[in-house]
């Protein structure tokens, strides 16, 4: 098909040390100028094939080619100066520095007369040479104009959505002149807008003749652009299609091996007595101003109640607020009648509410601790976890049989629960902090984003549990930028626009238009005492 190949990787093994295979005998060939899907569910190995290809990893076997040329990468820097640049799915970037010092670290653009600059050079204040930002930052702004990557050099990346973070990372490989483009796991957290957004940023580089390799567990990116797509489960390739030649179902049942219902099966809901409620609730974001403005709704046991909404809109806000992790400025919340609008998280979970929160590594996990030291974070102190005074003593055994329960019933792919889970695929983490939310049993499921980041199979198993958990009485809270879920999950939708709930539907009487339609403020808000009826 192809007359060269940029990249050929040849009978590749990864084995971890426990004789943990990553990658059984891989052979995989990419043309020149092709984007090229790599599908697979979490843990299936699609990174860490990447990152034997970027020299972040070396291989334990096999051969790999860039262009017809055998290399042994020892580091990234050695891809880098081949043209291989890689985004990672968790972005590698400095939130206090502004976008130019992030895309120019490691490659500072000195002086073209460093001599005549030296006098300004003082090491005791600044140990660095004297670096040229000002030609960086015209670099970076043509990078931009020619892409489609407009962003702001000055900006600081905190200050930045996570939309335009990513734009960062793109302009920065750019920026060192890469052509092979690794993305891994591009859209997991963007919304549906940015995703379009990204989709027209790749096919400006196909258009530039540069080769695209997406690392991908979700189903739409590679039948949308990918010229053919490859799909690994666990660790071993099952094959390469041309995507004219496939479709969703095929691929799905290519990455999980059984097919798969994109469609989840319930029966209507039968709601009884309210659990949730939020009473003209005003909350403020990080920097003081108005996030949630006189937000009024209920959520009733045996229900799920989906908010739809672009990233942004004050949806994260408010199920902080909800869980206490963020002060209420005005309003209140109450659990089964008990007014709980200053309880703390601790407290909450003791009230019988579950939560998931938005991201994993920064609100959900502890990076350093084991997978099965976090499957119990918020109830270590609790029986059957704890015991003696004030939960001090941790019941090990006790922990490590329940850690296996949850690990076997959401199907984690894991070496040790004894292993820190920085180790875990992010969809695995996922898992994780999915698993300990849902494990105890709640009252109430606050969850935000919970499949963000889980591969087909993993979406369908964990949809099936909110549906299991619904018909139990469980009152569920979901908060999502993925309509289809939304749309299929959700007994009632409701759509945040400026912090207002504009309307509240059910998923027979709209339709993605609509939703679309009013997640963009097309719709005049309806008041608050109507919502909740």
């Amino acid at each position: 098909m192809f007359s060269i190949y940029a990249i050929e990787l040849e009978n590749i093994w990864k084995v971890f040390p426990g004789n943990v295979q990553a990658n059984c005998d891989i052979t995989l060939r990419i043309g020149e100028g092709e984007v090229h899907g790599l599908l697979g569910e979490n843990g299936a190995g699609k990174t860490t094939l990447m990152n034997v290809l970027y020299g972040l990893l070396s291989r334990t076997s096999g051969t790999v080619k860039i262009r017809g040329k055998e290399v042994n990468f020892k580091s990234p820097q050695d891809a880098i100066r081949l043209g291989i640049g890689m985004v990672h799915q968790h972005f590698k970037l400095i939130p206090i520095m502004t976008v130019t010092e992030n895309v120019v670290l490691g490659a500072e653009p000195l002086y073209a007369n460093l001599t005549a600059n030296l006098k300004y050079w003082r090491p005791s204040i600044n140990p660095a040479l004297p670096t040229n930002f000002r030609s960086a930052e015209k670099k970076i702004l043509r990078i931009a104009e020619e892409n489609g990557l407009q962003i702001d050099p000055y900006a600081k990346i905190q200050d930045l959505s996570v939309g335009l973070q990513q734009r960062v990372e793109l302009i920065k490989i750019l920026y060192r002149d890469a052509d092979i483009l690794i993305l891994d796991e591009p859209t997991a957290v963007l919304t549906p807008q940015e995703v379009d957004e990204l989709f027209e940023t790749l096919e400006t580089f196909r258009k530039e003749g540069k080769t695209i390799i997406l690392i991908t567990h979700k189903l739409r990116e590679p039948m949308t652009i990918c010229d053919r797509i490859t799909v690994l489960r666990r660790g071993e390739l099952v094959g390469t299609v041309k995507r004219v030649d496939t479709s969703r179902e095929q691929l799905a049942e290519m990455m999980v091996g059984r097919p798969v219902v994109f469609r989840v099966a319930k029966t209507p809901a039968k709601p009884t007595d309210t659990v949730l409620s939020v009473e003209n609730l005003h909350v403020q974001d990080d920097r003081g101003l108005p996030a949630v403005r006189d937000i009024s709704f209920e959520v009733k046991r045996g229900e799920i109640l989906g908010l739809a909404g672009v990233h942004g809109n004050g949806q994260d806000e408010l199920v902080e607020a909800i869980w206490g992790l963020r002060k209420v400025h005005h309003g209140e919340i109450y659990i089964e009648g008990e007014r709980v609008t200053k309880y703390r998280p601790r407290k909450m979970r003791a009230t019988g509410v579950g939560y998931i929160p938005q991201d994993r590594q920064k609100q959900g996990l502890i990076l350093d601790f084991t997978t099965k030291e976090n499957l119990i974070l918020g109830g270590q102190h609790e029986p059957p976890f704890a015991t003696g005074p004030r939960g001090f003593l941790l019941n090990a055994l006790d922990i490590t049989n329940y850690s296996n329960i949850l690990v076997k019933d959401f199907d984690i792919r894991l070496r040790d629960i004894d292993e820190p889970i920085s180790t875990l695929s992010g969809g695995n983490q996922q898992k994780v902090v999915a698993a300990r939310a849902i494990g105890p049993n709640p009252k109430l499921l606050l969850a935000s984003h919970p499949t963000r980041g889980l591969d087909v199979g993993a979406t369908e198993y964990i949809h099936n549990v909110l549906i299991r958990m619904r018909d139990q009485g469980v009152a569920i809270f979901l908060i999502s930028a993925d309509l289809d879920e939304i749309r299929n999950v959700s007994d009632r939708i409701a759509v945040i626009f400026k912090g207002e709930l504009v309307a509240i539907r059910t998923p027979e009487e709209t339709d993605e238009r609509e939703l679309g339609l009013l997640m963009a403020g097309e719709q005049r808000a309806i008041p608050s005492e109507e919502l909740t009826q």
